[in-house]
C-alpha cells in the first residue's frame, strides 16, 4: 500500500498519541539507515560519511544516523544547512544538541568549508525530505550540487530532496540518489519517478492502530 504525505503525517500523529512518540520514531528511522550502511560496507573504520542536515525532521533523522554511525566506527562529518536556532521540531533540536557534544563528529555549517578534493565513501541526503516546497535555493541548492557532482554512494532519507513525494515530480533541482530508505509505507509519488534509486521501506515502530481511520 502506498500513502500520501498527509496520510503519513496523520499516522505519525496517531502513533504519537498512542505513546509511540515522534522521538522514538526518529530514533528508529536513523537506526534503520545505519543498519543498512553497516551491512552494505566492509572495513567500516576506513569509511568516511558526509551527512547533509536540514532544519526539519528529515534532518533530525539524519542526525540520529550520524550518532549511530560514529558509534560503529565510521568517520562522520556533518554539514548543517541553516541556523540551529531555526530548527523546526523539539526532536530534531534534541538530536542536534547531542551531536554538538560528540567531538568525534566533525561539524560544518557551509558547503564552502568542505574540501572539494576529499573523497567521501557515502553522502547522506537529510536535507528536506517530504518538506520540499517550491524552488530550492541556497544553502540547500549548494548541498544538492555538491552531492550530484560527487562520485560517492548517495543515500536519501525518506525521499530524495527535490522530489515531490505525492506526485513524483521534481523541483528545479533534486538529489540523484543511489538508494532511498523510506519509512513505514511507500510514499505514493515514489513509484511515479525513477529518481529514487533503489528503494527500501523500513518499519519504525508505528503500530497498526495508528492507521485506523486514515487508510
Amino acid at each position: 500500500m502506498d500513502i500520501t504525505v498527509d496520510q503519513m503525517m496523520k499516522i505519525e500523529e496517531n502513533s504519537h498519541i498512542l505513546g509511540m512518540h515522534r522521538k522514538l520514531m526518529m530514533e528508529n528511522a536513523g537506526a534503520a539507515i545505519t543498519k543498512f550502511l553497516v551491512n552494505h560496507f566492509d572495513e567500516i573504520k576506513s569509511k568516511y560519511v558526509l551527512i547533509f542536515v536540514g532544519l526539519g525532521n528529515n534532518g533530525g533523522d539524519a542526525l540520529v544516523v550520524a550518532r549511530h554511525l560514529v558509534g560503529y566506527g565510521f568517520n562522520v562529518h556533518i554539514v548543517f544547512l541553516g541556523n540551529p536556532e531555526m530548527i523546526k521540531t523539539p526532536e530534531s533540536r534534541e538530536n542536534f544538541n547531542i551531536i554538538q557534544n560528540i567531538k568525534s563528529i566533525k561539524l560544518f555549517y557551509d558547503c564552502d568549508e568542505l574540501d572539494p578534493e576529499f573523497k567521501y565513501d557515502v553522502l547522506i541526503d537529510g536535507i528536506l525530505g517530504t518538506g520540499v516546497n517550491g524552488i530550492i535555493k541556497k544553502p540547500y541548492s549548494s548541498a544538492i550540487q555538491f552531492i550530484n557532482k560527487s562520485k560517492s554512494f548517495v543515500v536519501s532519507v525518506d525521499i530524495p530532496t527535490g522530489i515531490n513525494p505525492d506526485t513524483g515530480n521534481s523541483s528545479n533541482m533534486y538529489v540523484n540518489a543511489d538508494v532511498t530508505i523510506t519509512f513505514h509505507l511507500m510514499k505514493i509519488g515514489m513509484k511515479k519517478t525513477n529518481k529514487c534509486g533503489q528503494i527500501y521501506v523500513e518499519k519504525i515502530g508505528i503500530p497498526p492502530d495508528a492507521e485506523r481511520n486514515v487508510l
